[in-house]
């Protein structure tokens, strides 16, 4: 038999990001949601999410057919300023996540505060991708809604 002790850093995972968006916080807010949703992506290619905005509604990755993996629940949603998640998200081992976007007016724009914070048995894969992996979605909404912003401006 093989034991091994794990360190409570093994065991746990956190990553926090702030991103600065030149857009108003409702078109913010609507770009994070199409950005985990429909418009997700992985690698450059498109990845079928459904978000059900509201609270306890499913985060998923719907593959047709009944196929799919459950990523997470809506625990909170405060329109414009909050959601947050729990689940496993990409995981598919005994983990628990808890994703918090919150976002808040500032000058020129909105400032989204972004914390996963995960305790499990976490792959070292997983521990090494996930940083890049959000980064490249708050990218895509950053982009998503300055673009948006552009758009009604004209």
């Amino acid at each position: 038999m093989n034991l091994t002790v794990q360190t409570i850093e093994d065991l746990t995972l956190t990553v926090t990001q702030e991103i600065h968006v030149r857009a108003p916080l409702e078109a913010t807010f609507a770009a994070v949601l199409e950005e985990l949703g429909p418009a997700n992506e992985a690698n450059g290619q498109p990845m079928p999410m459904k978000l059900e905005a509201w609270p306890g509604g499913r985060w998923y990755r719907d593959l047709g057919n009944g196929d799919g993996h459950f990523w997470g629940q809506v625990q909170a949603i405060k329109r414009s300023t909050l959601i947050e998640i729990a689940g496993p998200l990409f995981m598919s081992y005994p983990v628990v996540s808890n994703v918090q976007y919150r976002l808040s007016e500032v000058e020129g724009g909105t400032l989204i505060s972004f914390r996963q914070s995960a305790l499990g048995l976490i792959e070292e894969s997983h521990r090494q991708g996930v940083t890049g992996g959000w980064s490249r979605i708050h990218e895509r909404v950053k982009a998503r809604a300055e673009f948006d912003r552009t758009a009604e401006e004209k």
